[in-house]
C-alpha cells in the first residue's frame, strides 16, 4: 500500500508540474508569439513606404489600417509577387 501511495504522490506532482508549465507558457510565452505572427502576417500583406516604416495593410474586418512599422520584417516584395 505504501508504494502506491508513493506512485500516487509522484503522478499529483507530475501534473502539477505539466499544469504550471502550461500555464506559463499560455500566460507569458504565447502572447508575445501571437503578436509576432499577427505583425509578420500583416507586414508580409502590407504596401510600404520606401524604409518600411509607415505601411498600409488590410485588417481581417476588411479595413484599411494604417502607421504599421515593419521595418523589422526584411521582405523581398519582387519575389512574393511573381516578379
Amino acid at each position: 500500500m505504501k508504494e502506491a501511495t508513493g506512485e500516487l504522490n509522484m503522478t499529483v506532482v507530475t501534473v502539477v508540474a505539466i499544469a504550471a508549465v502550461a500555464a506559463f507558457f499560455y500566460a507569458f510565452i504565447w502572447p508575445g508569439i501571437k503578436n509576432s505572427i499577427t505583425a509578420n502576417t500583416y507586414c508580409a500583406m502590407a504596401s510600404c513606404n520606401q524604409d518600411r516604416t509607415d505601411c498600409t495593410y488590410v485588417d481581417e474586418n476588411g479595413e484599411t489600417q494604417t502607421g504599421l512599422d515593419c521595418s523589422n520584417y526584411n521582405y523581398d516584395v519582387s519575389s512574393s509577387n511573381g516578379q
